[in-house]
């Protein structure tokens, strides 16, 4: 079954509000194994919604509308739908009064406008909404399915729960099952990823591989369709292992896991505690590494030694090791989490120095050296990272955090 999801309002156009009930929509409608082929957003125009809802109506089975059935003159998705569908618009009586009522025990004489709400295409039904005074609405129309829902994010997941999705799956029948496996990499592009599968991209179609460039990691997506859950994950074991295989410690997660929590993992795993020390980064390694529930098990703390004084200081780096080599340099990245091993009492210590910009001091802006501490090996990396100061920052925690998760398994920076 081929579902389309149609976001009413102009709002969303000007980028006033972010459209997230079509993010919710397909995430629900994917688990269910429905096909979305388009979600699109039209304005507050009744011309112009009238024809996308004619054409959603021939390229898909089901169409899902959010907003525009509110009170107000711009509220229009009733009235295009009956343009659509040819239809007159109906009355509620018995919800009218129902509003009346609601209105009455507040204390309130109900506006005129409300009573819109007690309208709907002909030949149709309201779908109740406990949580709002705008119901949704239901129509079949030449065996397609129409839904409006409310805008409203919490009123609008109520009704696609208790209405929609069980009607759509009614309709459905024996729809197959769609399965999502996302593999998270970090440590090359996305054209590079690309590149060394290829040919699994172009010769497999169920599964299918997309991929997604998200912050400074790449996520690889396999989705397959087959009767059940279970003979979907059977069609994705051999081509996640393959891309396993290939990508090796490329692929450090799967799914919603997150660099902190498989950090934490094989921190707890290996019994060892973890610590860091900041200059150019100033303090985000360590609000990531403690930002997961559990963080305390593993993280002891950080040093902020943005002055070079304070890394003299606080962590012991030699005066010897700055003036030789400088502040951003590997020695000195090492030096700084050797003495962040010894201040905080970590088996794991990582270090960030460099330089994020605009202006260029020892080195060209995006300079950057990380080093981690291991109870095996210190070893640093000199990385150069694109972008504006505050995208050299971000890039750089999330480079940090996966050399410490290589640095812990011993594959330390193999290219």
């Amino acid at each position: 079954m081929i579902v389309e999801v149609v976001a009413v309002g102009t709002e969303m156009l000007l980028g006033q509000i972010v459209n997230s009930n079509a993010a919710h929509i397909g995430a629900k409608l994917a688990e269910r194994g429905f096909d979305a082929h388009y979600s699109v957003v039209v304005g507050d125009n009744h011309e112009r919604l009238t024809e996308t809802i004619r054409t959603a109506i021939d390229r898909a089975d089901a169409v899902i509308l959010t907003g525009g059935i509110g009170p107000t003159p711009d509220d229009l998705t009733r009235e295009a739908i009956c343009e659509a569908t040819a239809r007159e618009m109906a009355f509620n009586q018995a919800y009218a009064t129902e509003l009346r009522e609601r209105w009455k025990s507040l204390g309130r004489d109900l506006p005129e406008n409300n009573l819109r709400q007690a309208e709907y295409p002909e030949g149709g039904e309201h779908l109740p909404n406990p949580k709002g005074t705008a119901p949704g609405v239901f129509l079949e129309h030449e065996d397609k399915m129409i839904f409006a829902l409310p805008g409203v994010p919490n009123e609008m997941y109520l009704l696609l729960e208790d209405h929609v999705l069980p009607r759509l799956v009614a309709k459905a029948g024996d729809e197959a099952a769609l399965v999502n496996r996302v593999l998270r990499s970090w440590g090359k592009g996305e054209s590079a990823v690309a590149e060394q599968l290829d040919d699994l991209y172009h010769s497999t179609t169920n599964p299918s591989i997309a991929y997604l460039a998200s912050g400074a990691e790449i996520k690889i997506r396999l989705s397959a369709k087959a009767d059940t859950v279970e003979a979907a994950d059977r069609l994705i074991a051999p081509l996640e292992a393959e891309i396993r295989d290939r990508l090796g410690s490329l692929i450090f997660a799967v799914d919603d896991e997150t660099i902190e929590s498989v950090l934490q993992a094989m921190l707890i795993e290996r019994g060892w505690t973890v610590g860091a020390a900041e200059s150019m980064t100033s303090g985000s390694v360590a609000s990531q590494l403690s930002a997961i529930p559990g963080a305390s098990a593993v993280f002891r703390g950080a040093v902020i030694a943005y002055a070079t004084d304070i890394k003299m200081g606080l962590l012991d780096v030699p005066r010897e090791t700055i003036d030789t080599y400088g502040v951003v340099s590997p020695e000195t990245a090492m030096a700084m989490a050797d003495g962040a091993a010894a201040t905080l009492g970590v088996d794991v210590a990582i270090a960030v120095t460099g330089s994020a910009g605009p202006d260029a001091q020892e080195h060209p802006a995006g300079t950057v050296c990380v080093a981690v501490r291991t109870p095996e090996d210190t070893r640093a990396r000199v990385l150069r990272m694109p972008g504006d100061r505050e995208r050299v920052r971000v890039y750089t925690t999330t480079a940090a955090l996966q050399l410490a998760r290589l640095a812990i398994t011993g594959t330390w920076w193999q290219s």
